[in-house]
């Protein structure tokens, strides 16, 4: 028996066969129904080393149990569930724990029609959200909470600068922000995108291409919220006040950089990292959905079969929000 699945090996990316998951003791397999496409997923046939074999891809996912191995308490056969893709990490920590790694490298992934995983890593789907909501909030959720809520540590009141306004992550910090109180500020080079975000709850939108220094000389930048990399992090870093926080989730161009060491010292600000997060801020993030009624956005929704026109769309950055595949 075999499922249908995204699989990447030695003959690249494709559409192909695995053998049907079974779980272990500690296990349960998962029938899918909706896998979401992440940033991570266009750059592990790049960088992947020494493949050997098929590797499903795919980080994030909403389905059915369909079977529990031994010794499994939480779940039972027709629970919907959502994936939790931060592997081996409960609780919440100033940094990742040892034995931490993202779901779909090196373990197979949501880009199939069922997954097996251990029950640690399920939580119930949010019921308020759609099927293709349920599989785009979990990644992105996480990753921008833990960047603005737990290092960030964005007050009510300050004011939030994003630069790049169209990933999914984003696409939710600017809802969470502006649910916890922020203003929000974001950049784009796309004016489709800086209206999306605007109709999203931003305060401002900016052309990446602007002269920021003059666009935000009447602004006070608490936090930066930075994951595009060379292309916009001194800007950011200027942009931002004396004392203030900038926090990097990501990079999307070069990520070395030159750095003005004695200007930041100088200004006596904060740079701090941030990536995924812990089950704790996992479930805080979904409570604070929940009450605040926040919902990922959805650029497109794809079959399966049609997963690697995703792969396109995500490499040329046209999308506004998450791609999903149907499974």
């Amino acid at each position: 028996m075999t499922v249908k699945a995204i699989i990447h090996g030695d003959e690249g990316l494709r559409l192909g066969e695995m053998p049907t998951p079974a779980a272990k003791k500690g296990e349960v397999v998962v029938a899918l129904k909706t896998a979401g496409l992440n940033r991570r997923d266009l750059y592990i046939p790049a960088r992947r080393e020494n493949k050997g074999h098929d590797l499903i891809l795919g980080s994030d996912g909403a389905g059915v149990v369909e079977a529990v191995g031994q010794d499994v308490t939480r779940w039972s056969v027709g629970d919907e569930v959502m994936i939790n893709p931060s592997l081996n990490w409960f609780e919440k920590s100033d940094g990742s724990p040892e034995g931490f790694r993202l779901l779909g490298m090196p373990d197979d992934g949501t880009f199939a029609e069922k997954i097996v995983i251990s029950e640690e890593q399920l939580e119930f789907r949010p019921a308020y959200l759609s099927w293709e909501e349920s599989a785009s909030i979990g990644l992105a959720g996480l990753t921008g909470f833990r960047a603005l809520i737990t290092r960030g540590k964005m007050k009510k009141g300050d004011t939030v600068f994003v630069p790049g306004a169209g990933s999914g992550v984003v696409t939710l910090i600017i809802q969470f922000a502006k649910a916890a109180g922020a203003r929000v500020i974001v950049t784009s080079r796309s004016e489709e995108k800086r209206e999306q975000a605007l109709k999203l709850g931003a305060d401002r939108a900016i052309n990446t291409h602007a002269d920021w220094n003059e666009e935000l000389k009447d602004e006070t930048i608490d936090l930066v919220i930075e994951s595009v990399g060379k292309a916009t992090f001194n800007r950011s870093l200027q942009s931002l006040k004396n004392g203030g926080r900038l926090v990097v989730f990501g990079a999307t161009t070069e990520d070395v950089i030159d750095l003005d060491l004695r200007e930041l010292f100088n200004r006596q600000q904060e740079i701090v990292g941030s990536m995924m997060g812990s089950r704790d801020e996992l479930r805080e993030m979904l409570v604070f959905a929940e009450k605040h009624h926040i919902r990922p956005v959805i650029d497109r929704i794809l079959p399966l079969d049609d997963a690697l026109e995703g792969f396109k769309m995500l490499e040329d950055s046209s999308q506004f929000g998450k791609i999903v595949f149907t499974v």
